[in-house]
C-alpha cells in the first residue's frame, strides 16, 4: 500500500513538473488562432491526454517502437510559432495536414535517422532553436498587454499582471531549489491568475460551462489540408525535435545506465513519430521528449518506468475530463504573456547554450549563425521580402523559420561537409608528417 502511494506521488510529481509546459501551448495556439472557449477547452484537453499516449509509446519497449527508457513527452515549442504562422496564412486545418504529413515521415526515416543527424549538428539545431525563441517573443508581448486586439491593450491592469507574474517566477527560480524551481512557471501561472481573480478580471464561465467527461474525436476542427510550405516547415521542426530527443535518450541512458543501440534509437524515433501522426489525427500537437523531467529523475534518483507509466496513466485520465482543462483557460492573457516571457526566453537561452559550445571553433561557424538566424529573423519581421519569386521558391522564403533552417543547413553543408583547398593544405602536413615519422 505504502509503494503504491509512494509511486503515485512520485508520478504525480512528474505530472506538475510538465504541466506548464503542456497547457501552454494549447492556450498560445488557441489565443493566437481566436479559437472560443469551448474549443480551447477541447484542444488543452485532447493535448493532455496525448501527451500521457506519447509517453506511453516511449516507455514500452516492443520489437516496433519505445526507447525503453523513463521518458516523458509533452508537446514541443519549437512548433508554437510554426503553427500559429501556418494557421494565419492557411487556417487550421492546414496545421494538422502538415502535422500529420511530419508524424509519417518521421516514422519513414525512423531507422535511419541516425545517418542524417550529421546534416543537424548543434550549428544547424542551435540556429534554428534561436530562431523560433526569437521569433515567439512579439507573441508573449501582445499577451503581456492583454492580447492582440483587445480593448484595454497596454492597460495598468494587464501590465501588472504581466510584470507582477514574471516577477513571481523570477524570485521562485532565485530561492527555490529542486522540485520547486522546476515547477516555477505553473507556480507563476497559478499566482497571477489567483491576483487576477482578485482584481476581478477573470472570467469563470468557461469553467462552469464545461461538462465532466467528453470522448475525444478525430479531425474536431475538420478535415485536414495540405500546403507545400507548412509540411516542409513542420518536417523542420520534427527533425530539429528528433536531434533534441536524442540527446534525452542519452542522458537517461547515463542516468539508468542502460545502453542503448542504434535499434533503440529507432524504436523511440518511431514512437515519437506515431505520436506526432496522433496529434494531427486527434488535431493536437507534435510531441518531443521533456528535458524538465530528466532534471526531476536525476534529482529524485528514481528511475523506475512504472513511475513515468503512472504519469502518463494520469494525463489520460485528465485529458477526458473538459472541467479541468477547461480551468486553464481562464487564465488571463496578461498571466500567460508574462509566464511566456520568460518561457520562450528559455528556448532562446537554450539555443544560445547549444551555439556557445560551437561558435568559438571557426569562423565558418560564426558565419553560418550569423546568415542563418539574420535570415530568419528577417524574414519574419518584413515576410513581403520575397512576394515576387516564384510560388515554387516562396515555399522556402515565406516563413522565417524555414528560410533560417534552410540557410543554417545549405551553409553547414558549404563550410564544414564540402571539402576546400584550404582545409585540404592544412590537412596535408599533418599527414606528411604522420608518413615521415
Amino acid at each position: 500500500m505504502k509503494n503504491g502511494l509512494a509511486a503515485t506521488a512520485l508520478g504525480f510529481q512528474h505530472l506538475l513538473a510538465m504541466y506548464a509546459g503542456a497547457v501552454l501551448v494549447p492556450l498560445i495556439v488557441g489565443e493566437a488562432l481566436g479559437l472560443n472557449s469551448e474549443q480551447l477547452t477541447y484542444l488543452v484537453a485532447i493535448d493532455i491526454m496525448l501527451c500521457g499516449v506519447a509517453t506511453i509509446l516511449q516507455i514500452v519497449n516492443n520489437r516496433f517502437f519505445g526507447i525503453g527508457l523513463p521518458v516523458v513527452l509533452g508537446c514541443t515549442f519549437t512548433a508554437v510559432g510554426p503553427m500559429i504562422a501556418i494557421g494565419a496564412e492557411y487556417g487550421i486545418s492546414a496545421i494538422y495536414g502538415s502535422i500529420l504529413v511530419s508524424g509519417i515521415f518521421v516514422v519513414l526515416i525512423s531507422g535511419f535517422f541516425g545517418s542524417l543527424v550529421r546534416f543537424f549538428p548543434p550549428v544547424v539545431t542551435g540556429s534554428v532553436v534561436t530562431i523560433i525563441g526569437i521569433t515567439l517573443i512579439p507573441v508573449a508581448i501582445n499577451n503581456m498587454g492583454g492580447g492582440q486586439g483587445a480593448s484595454d491593450f497596454g492597460s495598468l491592469t494587464n501590465i501588472a499582471l504581466s510584470f507582477g507574474t514574471l516577477l513571481f517566477i523570477i524570485l521562485v527560480y532565485k530561492f527555490a531549489t529542486g522540485f520547486m524551481r522546476a515547477i516555477s512557471i505553473l507556480l507563476g501561472l497559478a499566482a497571477g491568475t489567483l491576483a487576477a481573480t482578485i482584481m476581478g478580471v477573470v472570467d469563470f464561465s468557461a469553467i462552469g460551462e464545461a461538462s465532466y467527461f467528453h470522448m475525444v474525436e478525430p479531425f474536431y476542427f475538420g478535415a485536414p489540408t495540405f500546403e507545400w510550405s507548412a509540411i516542409i516547415t513542420m518536417i523542420l521542426v520534427a527533425l530539429v525535435s528528433l536531434v533534441e530527443s536524442t540527446g534525452t535518450y542519452f542522458a537517461l541512458s547515463d542516468i539508468t545506465e542502460k545502453k542503448i543501440s542504434e535499434k533503440d534509437l529507432a524504436k523511440g524515433y518511431r514512437a515519437e513519430g506515431l505520436a506526432i501522426v496522433l496529434g494531427g489525427i486527434f488535431n493536437s500537437f507534435p510531441y518531443t521528449t521533456f528535458s524538465q523531467n530528466v532534471g526531476l529523475i536525476q534529482m529524485s534518483g528514481v528511475k523506475s518506468r512504472k513511475i513515468i507509466l503512472i504519469t502518463g496513466l494520469m494525463l489520460i485520465t485528465l485529458g477526458f475530463v473538459p472541467k479541468i482543462a477547461a480551468a486553464t483557460t481562464i487564465i488571463p492573457p496578461a498571466v500567460l504573456g508574462g509566464a511566456m516571457i520568460a518561457m520562450f526566453g528559455m528556448v532562446i537561452s537554450q539555443g544560445i547554450k547549444m551555439l556557445s559550445k560551437i561558435i568559438t571553433e571557426s569562423q565558418e561557424n560564426s558565419m553560418i549563425i550569423a546568415c542563418s538566424v539574420g535570415i530568419g529573423l528577417g524574414v519574419t519581421v518584413v515576410p513581403e521580402l520575397f512576394a515576387q519569386l516564384p510560388a515554387s521558391l516562396q515555399i522556402l522564403t515565406s516563413n522565417g523559420i524555414v528560410a533560417g533552417s534552410v540557410t543554417a543547413i545549405a551553409l553547414n553543408i558549404v563550410f564544414n561537409m564540402v571539402p576546400t583547398k584550404r582545409k585540404e593544405k592544412a590537412a596535408r602536413p599533418v599527414q606528411e608528417t604522420a608518413v615521415h615519422n
